[in-house]
């Protein structure tokens, strides 16, 4: 059974950064290409960016340039630094598989809530 424990979501005000981590279970993080995915209500949940096991990344349009996903193996942990953070960020963000397929396999975590407003 794959875990994963996000946190570091809250409410901060457009401009502002946050820095979210997720804790797995087991090795997945060094072993799987990995992913921050985030749903707002009534819609799908979009992946926003990825990480592969070789460090490679890659984002949605919408925050290239504004969010840096990255990984410590060791720790079996994933990160998203988000800056410049807008309103139309707001949503709950989930961790896991950079995968679709593989990501609906293992389930998904609780997320961590982001509002940005003023």
């Amino acid at each position: 059974q794959v875990q994963f424990v996000e946190s570091g979501g809250g409410l901060v005000q457009p401009g502002g950064s946050l820095r979210l981590s997720c804790a797995a279970s087991g090795s997945i993080v060094s072993t799987y290409a990995m992913g921050w995915y985030r749903q707002t209500l009534g819609k799908q949940r979009e992946l926003v960016a990825a990480i592969t096991n070789g460090g490679a990344t890659t984002y949605v349009d919408s925050v290239q340039g504004r969010f840096t996903i990255s990984r410590d193996n060791a720790k079996n942990t994933v990160y998203l630094q988000m800056n410049s953070l807008k309103p139309e960020d707001t949503a709950v963000y989930y961790c896991n598989a950079g995968s679709r397929p593989r990501a609906t396999s293992w389930g998904w975590g609780q997320g961590t809530r982001v509002t940005v407003s003023s």
